[in-house]
C-alpha cells in the first residue's frame, strides 16, 4: 500500500521540460547577440541621423547667404581654409600667395582677399586665420591682411599653443593650455579702441562649424545668423577657441552667446 506515491514520483528526477521551455532558453542564450546587433543598428541609424542633420543644415544656410547671389545670376566664390598643424602652415603661405597675386593684378597695394569672395569659412587655425582676415576693422576694411594674419599667427604660435607642463605627470591631462590660447585670441581679435569683435563684425558672411557636447550635433557659428538674432552672436575669439578644441589637446569649450540665451559645449570644428 503507497501512502505517499508523491514522493516516489519526485525521487525519479525532474520532469522532462517541454518543448516551449526549450525554445524560450534557446531564446534568452540568443538575446546577447540580438541585443549588439540591435545596438549596433541604433548607432548605425543614429550617424545616419546626424549626417541628415548635418545635410539639413548646410542646406539650409547655403539657400540663405546665397539666394541674393542666385537671383543676381553672379558666381559664388567661397573660401575655404583647413586647419591642423603643417596643413595650417600651407593654408597660410598659400594665402599670402593669393592676396600678392591679387594686388598684382589688380595694381593696388592695398587690396585684400576679403574684398574677392563672398564667403568665407574655416576650422581650427583654419577658421582663426578666416577670422582675422574678414574681422572688420570699424571702418568697413578687413583687421588683418593675409600676411599680417600669418605673422601674428606666427608671433604668438608659443601663447596659443602653449603646452601644458601637466600633461607629462597626469596622462589624462590635456596637451596645451586653454587659458593661454584664450588670452591670445582675446589680444587678437579687439579693435585699437577697446572694441571686443563678434561674428557681426565682419566685412563678409562667417562659417564656422564645430561639435557640440550638449545636443550631440553640429553647431554652425555664422554671421547670417548672428545678424538675425542676438542668441545666435558670440565674440570672434571664442568662436575660434571653439573650433580648435581638439580632442587630446584641448578641454572641450564652453562658451555662451551675447544675450545668454544660446550654450553649447564644443570640440574640434571637424
Amino acid at each position: 500500500m503507497q501512502i505517499f506515491p508523491q514522493k516516489r514520483h519526485q525521487r525519479k528526477g525532474k520532469p522532462k521540460p517541454s518543448q516551449a521551455e526549450v525554445e524560450a532558453e534557446v531564446d534568452t542564450s540568443r538575446k546577447p547577440r540580438r541585443t549588439r546587433a540591435r545596438t549596433a543598428l541604433y548607432t548605425k541609424c543614429l550617424k545616419m541621423e546626424l549626417s541628415k542633420v548635418t545635410l539639413e543644415i548646410f542646406t539650409k544656410l547655403e539657400q540663405k547667404w546665397l539666394s541674393h547671389c542666385e537671383k543676381s545670376g553672379k558666381k559664388v566664390r567661397i573660401l575655404s581654409i583647413d586647419g591642423g598643424g603643417t596643413t595650417g602652415i600651407v593654408a597660410g603661405a598659400a594665402l599670402i600667395h593669393l592676396e600678392d597675386q591679387i594686388r598684382l593684378k589688380t595694381s593696388d597695394a592695398h587690396a585684400q582677399i576679403a574684398d574677392f569672395f563672398d564667403l568665407i569659412a574655416g576650422t581650427g587655425v583654419g577658421a582663426v586665420l578666416a577670422a582675422m582676415i574678414s574681422a572688420d576693422d570699424g571702418t568697413g576694411h578687413p583687421l588683418f591682411s593675409a600676411r599680417e594674419a600669418v605673422e601674428f599667427i606666427t608671433q604668438n604660435n608659443s601663447e596659443l599653443f602653449k603646452v601644458n607642463k601637466l600633461a607629462g605627470v597626469l596622462r589624462r591631462r590635456e596637451k596645451f593650455s586653454g587659458k593661454s590660447m584664450d588670452k591670445a585670441l582675446k589680444e587678437m581679435f579687439k579693435r585699437e579702441d577697446g572694441t571686443v569683435l563678434t561674428l557681426k563684425d565682419t566685412c563678409k558672411p562667417l562659417l564656422v562649424p564645430c561639435f557640440d557636447l550638449k545636443s550631440s550635433a553640429p553647431f554652425v557659428f555664422s554671421r547670417a545668423d548672428a545678424s538675425d538674432t542676438p542668441s545666435f552672436n558670440f565674440e570672434l575669439c571664442k568662436v575660434c577657441r571653439a573650433t580648435s578644441a581638439t580632442p587630446s589637446l584641448f578641454k572641450p569649450f564652453p562658451l555662451t552667446s551675447i544675450d545668454g540665451k544660446t550654450s553649447c559645449c564644443t570640440v574640434d570644428g571637424g
